[in-house]
């Protein structure tokens, strides 16, 4: 099933005066939601980096385990640390937060990030020009990755901010997740043909190459960004406030509890998913890759509708739904019986309809996430975000096989949807599911790391 939300996500308020586009007073919302790409060029220029960048990712997922599993016959223990390494330097996100923090250019360090990624990829077909790759380097290559992806990603939310208006966030949020569900589509056939016509060490100068791009469209892209309170702080002190802004703010507080519990749940499920579909679903590995692709439509789906499902029912209500709908589909393949077309189609239904709340819940949230946020503070609650939230991932898969090897596949992806829906209940300790709108609910986010408080639903001094 699909990730919970980015921490730049998600993962992922409005800028300081001189970093702030100045909004029309009145904006009429369906015609901004059709003006967006056409009328911020330097957002359609970063749109268009961000959708080859993506692309280039999808193929990388699957060339970096091909070149272990069929060049390098690895195991599945050395595929599994390879896929690990990946996630580890998440658990740094705190710290990488709150040195990014203190940066005056965060641009410059998102620029720096791409080409560092498409010159570590680059060593990938140097060292196969002379027969040289090994697991060591791939070891390498994964953390490296990883660790420039953090840093890319926790100087994002201060870019994001200055590139569109509040106002357009929601748009803005939907635009890019309709990029990545396009990238999760084309991208493995993408793989696929490069593959048969290179090798895998080969493939990956596509990814290198989008990450070239990545790095003009961001290049080309200039925003105002506020400069860093108090840089001479230490990372330590910068890391720990990042943590006390979330647990002292309970807008972000209850979000990041839901969030992270759906990433923990679903990923009860997620390593299992293939070896229930062929062992007892008896599905072949094609037919469970059609399914996987139905995921990849229903997010496909999601990204483009979910801006106008929100305009109806609102920010909070559409985050709670997508809380719900990412990982309760799971029991529908969970108790999948009878003939294996009857399967197929349950367990594409599933991920269909969870690619679907992947994408109400991705979205809503990273704007809320941006509306709130003070500038200052930005990139070091990021950091801690993504720490906590991907952090649980390798429990929840640790914990996961335990209970498969113990009470079977079925109560396992039973106790990964029931878990994973639960997670909408922290969305009834703070007033999330009154907000509908980002402008009209929410006060302006501070300058300053203090917490405002909601209109609709907060108390003066509540928080």
């Amino acid at each position: 099933m699909g990730a919970a939300a980015s921490a730049a996500s998600a993962e992922s308020a409005a800028p300081d005066a001189l970093a702030a586009p100045a909004a029309p007073a009145a904006p009429d919302p369906g015609a901004r939601s059709h003006s967006l790409l056409r009328h911020n060029p330097r957002f359609r220029r970063f749109f268009a980096g961000y959708a080859v960048s993506e692309l280039g990712d999808r193929i990388t997922e699957v060339a970096l385990p091909a070149i272990a599993v069929i060049t390098l016959k690895a195991d599945a223990s050395q595929v599994g640390l390879l896929g690990a390494l990946v996630w580890l330097p998440s658990l740094a996100g705190v710290f990488l937060g709150a040195w990014v923090d203190r940066q005056r250019r965060k641009r410059r360090l998102m620029i720096a990030a791409d080409l560092a990624r498409a010159a570590i990829l680059l060593s990938l077909p140097f060292a196969a020009l002379f027969g040289a790759v090994t697991m060591a380097q791939l070891y390498v290559v994964a953390g490296l990755c990883g660790l420039a992806e953090v840093v890319f990603h926790t100087a994002y939310p201060v870019f994001f901010t200055g590139l569109v208006s509040r106002a357009d966030y929601v748009q803005a949020n939907g635009r890019l997740a309709v990029a990545r569900s396009g990238a999760a589509m084309a991208g493995p056939p993408l793989a696929g043909l490069l593959l048969q016509a290179a090798s895998a060490a080969f493939a990956v100068v596509a990814d290198a190459a989008s990450f070239v791009v990545s790095a003009l469209a961001v290049g080309r892209s200039p925003v105002a960004e506020p400069l860093p309170d108090a840089p001479e702080e230490s990372v330590l002190r910068r890391s720990r406030e990042g943590m006390v802004y979330i647990a002292r703010h309970r807008l972000l507080r209850s979000t990041l509890a839901c969030a992270s519990t759906i990433n923990f749940f679903t990923f009860f499920a997620f390593p299992q998913l293939l070896l229930f579909a062929t062992s007892v679903l008896h599905l072949s590995v094609g037919a469970y890759g059609v399914a996987m692709g139905f995921g990849a439509v229903g997010a496909l789906l999601g990204a483009a509708f979910v801006p106008r499902l929100v305009r109806v029912v609102g920010v909070g209500p559409g985050l709670a739904a997508g809380a719900v709908l990412l990982p309760a589909p799971i029991a529908l393949a969970a108790v999948a019986h009878g003939p294996v077309w009857l399967c197929g189609v349950l367990l594409a239904g599933a991920e269909f309809l969870s690619g679907f709340g992947v994408m109400l819940f991705d979205i809503t949230i990273n704007s809320l996430q941006a509306a709130v946020i003070a500038d200052a503070v930005r990139s070091r609650v990021s950091g801690a975000y993504t720490t906590v939230n991907y952090g649980l991932r390798p429990l929840g898969a640790l914990l996961g096989g335990v209970l498969a090897a113990h009470a079977g596949l079925r109560t396992t992806l039973l106790v990964a949807a029931g878990g994973g829906a639960t997670a909408a209940c922290w969305l009834l300790m703070a007033p999330v599911l009154p907000i509908r709108s980002l402008e009209r609910d929410l006060p302006p986010a501070p300058a300053t790391a203090s917490v405002p408080a909601t209109r609709s639903a907060t108390r003066p001094g509540a928080e």
